[in-house]
């Protein structure tokens, strides 16, 4: 399935996402935003309590939250959701909506040649 948004000069082939380590789960460390309603999607996947969720999987940042990471080695982290096994969400179907939306940033839309190199699903 190829993906596009107008405001953007590249595409994104979602079938060769399963070509790829994960990327865009992996790297340097960064928050990863989650509101309430995505709390409570997350939650109800996970078959949790939403306080639970807060708790051991969530870090606050001001006033967001953020789900926590895992650190891999020095400077190199994972979403404590990402399956290093599989190489794979394992909350896909409840992911925020900023995993939903990767590639399409607007971090990226001036840094093309970045999201190239981190990503090999994009196309021009």
């Amino acid at each position: 399935m190829i993906l596009e948004n107008k405001e953007y000069s590249y595409k994104f082939d979602a079938n060769k996402c399963s070509q790829c380590d994960g990327n865009c789960c992996i790297g340097e460390s960064g928050y990863i935003w989650i509101n309430n309603e995505e709390i409570q999607t997350l939650a109800l996947h996970l078959k949790i309590e939403q306080k639970t969720l807060m708790e051991e999987y969530l870090i606050k940042v001001g006033y967001k939250y953020s789900i926590k990471e895992k650190q891999l080695s020095k400077d190199n982290y994972a979403c404590i959701f990402f399956d290093l096994d599989k190489k794979q969400c394992s909350v896909y179907e409840a992911r925020p909506k900023q995993c939903k939306t990767f590639p399409f940033w607007d971090y990226f839309k001036t840094r093309v040649k970045e999201v190239k190199e981190e990503c090999p699903a994009i196309i021009d």
